[in-house]
């Protein structure tokens, strides 16, 4: 990971003389709603801004707020400039670009393939984390459909770290063989030290998925059966930071009515502050319109603790955790839809599996041809969100900025 680097005089003095210079960009961003934006990415299409330069696209360019302090952008695989804004109540806010040599960021967004563990795909920000599981694990037969979450409390990358120590081959050999020998206990004890299931002090896989849509996974619904897609078929990682991690998803073929070769694809986004990942879901091969869901796994230990409301846009729910007699708080998982005509409820399965005994679901038609975008994330009480309530807020006044989008314009 990048050191962070401060941003010196002399590139604040560049800023300053660069914000003022005729040959600049301006982008004017507006918030509709009456409650401040702050931190929310915004997109400009990168080549009006070079062109505008009279740059080639190969060119570093600065970007400053209003009070000439330089912000961290990136350049995205679909041709954006990406960079933060903070903008008062119903205000505006001014930005501007220029060329110029950027000052050095951290990556606070992040993600890999990890075939030393199955092929899970793993990615992370500043303030969550979260996992799809792949092939190597269809392949063993082990059932887990959703999205997982791995809570931390800090803004560092992480995900790395936990991996390599999950995954250590001489801890492990030395594992087994004080196994071997007889050494339950010992054994049990290393096992601890490097499992990712236990908070080292930044948090932890606490979380349960199997046979379910685990985190906000999304689904077909002909018939208001949910067919579950298995792991992903292929990925392609799209961005990789330093504010934007992306990822594309292709499934296998799926038999939904008369359909035998439905193909889904996910482009899943995640951006430097935010707990929600944005979604984009199609469909190839499907010929009638069909009900689509992202549902979130509701568990025993917490049969009450959901929350939805498909006026305000999004579901709820407060997990207590794989083990809810320990310290490992309460993982707050949700959904947020943009889509106005998405209605939501609670789905429970005829029979519980496992200690999971349904979904809180919000679901609305999917149209061939079209596509199928909501957000889906987590938080954790132990990093932001304090009660139930915080966290609903927080997905409330999320659906309220992405059905009311900060308005930018560029010259």
């Amino acid at each position: 990971m990048n050191k962070i680097v401060l941003l010196t005089a002399t590139a604040l003095g560049a800023c300053l003389w660069g914000c003022g210079n005729p040959q600049t960009v301006t982008v004017t961003v507006t918030n509709p709603l009456d409650a401040e934006r702050t931190g929310e990415m915004i997109e400009v299409p990168a080549a009006q801004v070079f062109q505008s330069l009279d740059l080639p696209d190969t060119a570093h360019v600065i970007v400053c707020n209003a009070q000439a302090q330089e912000i961290p952008y990136q350049l995205t695989h679909d041709g954006k400039l990406i960079f933060p804004v903070s903008v008062s109540a119903k205000g505006t806010e001014a930005y501007t670009i220029r060329q110029g040599t950027p000052a050095e960021t951290d990556t606070v967004a992040y993600g890999r393939h990890y075939p030393e563990r199955l092929d899970d795909i793993a990615w992370e920000n500043d303030r969550a984390a979260y996992r799809a599981y792949g092939p190597a694990l269809q392949q063993k037969g082990e059932q887990a459909y959703g999205y997982d979450v791995f809570t931390k409390n800090t803004d560092r990358l992480v995900v790395e770290d936990r991996y390599a120590m999950e995954l250590d081959t001489a801890a492990w050999a030395k594992i087994n063989a004080l196994r071997k020998a007889g050494k339950k206990q010992e054994a049990d004890e290393l096992v601890r030290q490097i499992s990712y299931h236990v908070d080292h002090g930044n948090g932890m896989d606490c979380y349960a998925v199997g046979p379910t849509l685990g985190g906000g996974t999304s689904a077909l619904m002909p018939d208001s059966a949910i067919v579950y897609p298995y792991c992903y078929k292929e990925y392609e990682i799209l961005d990789n930071g330093p504010l934007r991690f992306t990822v594309k998803l292709t499934f296998n073929p799926l038999v939904i009515g008369n359909d035998s070769d439905v193909v889904e694809t996910r482009i899943i986004r995640l951006d430097k502050g935010s707990q929600l990942n944005q979604t984009t879901v199609t469909y190839a091969n499907l010929s009638q319109p069909t009900p689509v869901a992202g549902g979130i796994v509701l568990h025993a230990a917490n049969a009450e603790g959901y929350a939805h409301n498909a006026q305000e846009g999004y579901i709820a729910y407060a997990d207590p955790t794989t083990e809810p007699q320990s310290d490992n708080g309460i993982v707050y998982v949700g959904a947020v839809f943009p889509d106005t005509t998405v209605q939501t409820k609670v789905q429970l399965f005829d029979k519980p599996a496992g200690d999971a005994l349904g979904h809180v679901l919000g679901i609305c038609t999917y149209r061939p041809g079209d596509t199928f975008t909501y957000y889906w994330g987590s938080g954790w009480s132990k990093y932001g969100f304090d009660t139930d309530e915080s966290w609903t807020d927080y997905l409330k006044a999320y659906a309220k900025q992405v059905r009311h989008p900060l308005q930018v314009t560029v010259k």
